[in-house]
């Protein structure tokens, strides 16, 4: 997530207007009464509208609890694990909630979720069904066809921090599937944009073979990562897959990354988020605007659905093994599967935002407030998880652990993970490490030199085996290249690697030294704390700004197709046009710029450390110069396999060559820093570098177990 990125901002994003919570000065919901088999119920009317869209009716359906019709044995329950949990010959429900007064648990069947409506639900008795702060219960009977959610009750007070409303039914942040729509982009009941969700109830059925799937293990120094869109990578009319934009079609396209030479892939957002999120009419290209990249999730345990060519069919549960089937053939294939987690905010976002999920279990808890509850944002989007706060961090742990053990998944790479060094809202020694410490005067947000959660993560024994990648910075202008706390394990995506090869590639002066450090693997960022070349994870090109073919075409950000008057996305960008702006240039433009994305792939597969390729630089896919196109769901995003296939004798062979040489050059994945025994430098002479700022000629030799190979780096800005 880039620093100017605007997934879900606040600042530039359609927004929802919201339903009429109690705090704002509207007239009660009308509450009226309905009829079927299982109850009588109480259902509440509220309006969500779109920006730019049609008005939607939500209905949250509370049944009277004198009339439920029980199905279950119900008994007192187990307060761990959270979440709903199979054994005994029944399910085990336990969710935190400290602030809470009431709390109920809530059964629907898929045809009440469509109509708003709660089949059955079950009061959970704080004296019986309470242990701490935690609420649970168990249950025997008839799961069939059930999902299940919550409702709490309590004080409503946003200057307290609580957003307690009986009206809503709310996700169990420990859900390991969210049922809502089935297709992706396809609207709710009545043109809604935020129907009623609810949670996959677990069953003994839902057995995956994992054919005795193994993690691959490699060495980190080894990984050559491709950052994906599942939807985007097949959806094109080109891909011919069976099922386009799902985890299914990924599988059909697993042999190009092999021929490619990656062996990881990592997942943008794959948990649970709602694509609706932004929709409104988008004028420019007559379609509607969505949240194509993800990074805004409603739940963590669980897959996106509609990524799923099952949809919600099966209750989630065949989407789930369509996730695990994609890993298990991944690894058969050899390549790692990372995914890109978002523990910096959720869909919530801001007071104005939906009460979905941890909002109504305990807003206090989840999210990083100030004195009088207001959202620190962080993030830039609304809210900040708090992550440092002991119930928040443990979720994440459980979170990982379970996509680790559970979905076989190698590693993780961390959106906007300087959030996660930040001191949580509550913080005080006592609320961290059980004492009080003297002098203990640290305040919300400030950045810790041990963080717990990541003290936690680091030190786990189940994670200690996966990969952890952190984007070290966040949007409140804490930026952590070379500084992020690590433990001797994390990596970083080295944002400065990005920058400072852009500048010397595209021919600006003073940059030839620092281009040397970033061809070494970053020393000066990373060896002083005792770090290696492997915790840099290069990267010239990533979803979030230009793709490479771009980088070489544009020298400004065009992103009217955006709808926001090309004020959205970074005006910094490190790029030039070779000499004229656009697509439509001379032939002798046109061959500098494949010379010139020439010269970034080179660069980025000689370089000590992990080099990761953006999905589509591989055949010079083009965004026409977006640098943002969060919000597109169309051939802006989509790869186009016909432009590869033209490719295939150009730069697509280029880049098949170039990961081939490093996978089988052995000095291209040291594990340490090179020194001046196996490397020396030269200029446009031998042995004479050339470090002024107008130099523009990098070239060095290295040695081989007393073998001496010789390679060249030749990197200049050629003029027309």
């Amino acid at each position: 997530m880039g620093l100017t990125r605007c997934t879900c901002s606040l600042q530039y994003a359609p927004k929802l207007i919201p339903p009429s919570f109690r705090h704002q000065t509207t007239p009660k919901p009308i509450l009226r009464t309905i009829s079927n088999n299982h109850a009588t119920i109480s259902t509440t009317t509220m309006v969500v509208k779109a920006r730019g869209g049609g008005a939607a009716e939500t209905e949250t359906a509370v049944i009277e609890k004198s009339k439920v019709i029980k199905r279950f044995q119900v008994s007192q329950g187990h307060p761990a694990p959270f979440g709903a949990t199979l054994r005994d010959g029944g399910v085990n429900f336990a969710i935190y909630s400290a602030n809470a007064v009431s709390a109920s648990l809530c059964f629907i069947i898929l045809s009440d979720l469509h109509q708003n409506r709660v089949t059955e639900q079950i009061s959970l008795d704080p004296l019986t069904n309470k242990t701490g702060d935690v609420w649970h219960v168990f249950l025997r009977g008839d799961f069939k066809d059930m999902l299940y959610g919550y409702i709490f009750d309590g004080e409503f007070s946003p200057e307290k921090g609580h957003y307690y409303d009986s009206s809503r039914i709310l996700l169990d942040p420990y859900a390991k599937a969210v049922i809502s729509r089935g297709e992706f982009g396809a609207l709710g009941p009545e043109d809604n944009c935020w129907p009623q969700m609810a949670c996959m109830v677990p069953t003994s059925e839902a057995q995956f073979d994992w054919e005795g799937d193994l993690p691959l293990r490699y060495p980190q120094r080894d990984l050559i990562v491709y950052e994906m869109h599942v939807r985007g990578f097949t959806r094109h009319e080109s891909s011919r897959t069976e099922f386009p934009g799902t985890y299914r079609a990924v599988v059909e396209k697993l042999d190009h990354l092999k021929e490619l030479g990656v062996n990881c892939i990592e997942l943008m957002p794959c948990h649970e988020f709602n694509e609706l999120e932004h929709y409104s009419y988008n004028s420019v290209l007559g379609d509607y605007k969505l949240n194509f990249w993800g990074y805004s999730t409603v739940n963590y345990f669980s897959p996106m659905i509609r990524y799923s060519s099952a949809g919600i069919d099966n209750y989630g549960r065949d989407a789930i093994n369509e996730f695990k089937h994609l890993v298990k053939e991944a690894h058969k294939r050899g390549i790692e599967v990372f995914m890109d987690v978002v523990f910096n905010h959720t869909a919530e976002g801001n007071e104005k935002g939906p009460i979905l999920s941890f909002r109504g279990v305990d807003n206090s808890v989840y999210y990083m407030l100030a004195p009088k509850g207001e959202y620190y944002n962080y993030s830039g989007c609304g809210n900040t998880l708090n992550c440092n706060h002991p119930v928040v961090r443990q979720f994440i742990l459980d979170c990982l652990r379970y996509w680790v053990t559970e979905m076989h998944v190698d590693g993780f790479r961390f959106d906007l993970a300087s959030i996660m060094t930040r001191s949580s809202s509550l913080w005080d020694s006592v609320n961290v490490y059980g004492n009080t410490l003297e002098g203990d005067l640290i305040t919300t947000g400030t950045p810790l030199s041990s963080p717990p959660l990541i003290d936690m993560l680091s030190n786990d024994p189940v994670l200690r085996g996966v990969k952890l990648i952190a984007e070290a910075w966040d949007t409140g202008g804490l930026y952590q290249v070379g500084t992020f706390p690590h433990w001797g394990i994390w990596s970083e995506w080295n944002g400065k690697y990005r920058d400072i090869v852009r500048q010397f590639i595209k021919g600006t002066d003073g940059f030839s030294g620092a281009f040397a450090e970033c061809l070494c693997g970053s020393p000066n960022l990373y060896q002083e704390g005792g770090r290696k070349p492997w915790n840099s994870v290069n990267f010239v090109c990533a979803h979030d700004g230009f793709t490479l073919a771009d980088l070489v075409t544009y020298n400004n950000k065009h992103n009217l197709a955006n709808g926001e008057d090309n004020n959205d996305g970074e005006s910094h960008n490190n790029s030039w046009n070779c000499g004229q702006e656009g697509e439509f240039a001379s032939i002798s433009v046109k061959k500098l710029r494949k010379r010139q994305m020439r010269n970034f792939f080179l660069c980025l597969m000689v370089s000590q450390g992990v080099p990761m390729i953006c999905m589509g630089d591989e055949y010079g896919h083009t965004k026409g110069g977006n640098n943002n196109t969060y919000c597109h769901d169309n051939n802006i995003n989509y790869f186009r396999w016909d432009k590869k296939e033209e490719s295939s004798s150009d730069f697509f062979r280029f880049c098949c060559l170039m990961t081939k040489f490093r996978h089988e050059c052995e000095s291209l994945g040291l594990n340490d820093f090179p020194t001046a025994e196996r490397l020396q430098w030269h200029g446009h002479n031998p042995g004479m570098p050339d470090w002024s700022d107008a130099s523009r000629f990098v070239a060095f030799t290295m040695y081989i177990h007393w073998i001496e190979f010789y390679y060249h780096l030749l990197l200049p800005r050629l003029i027309l």
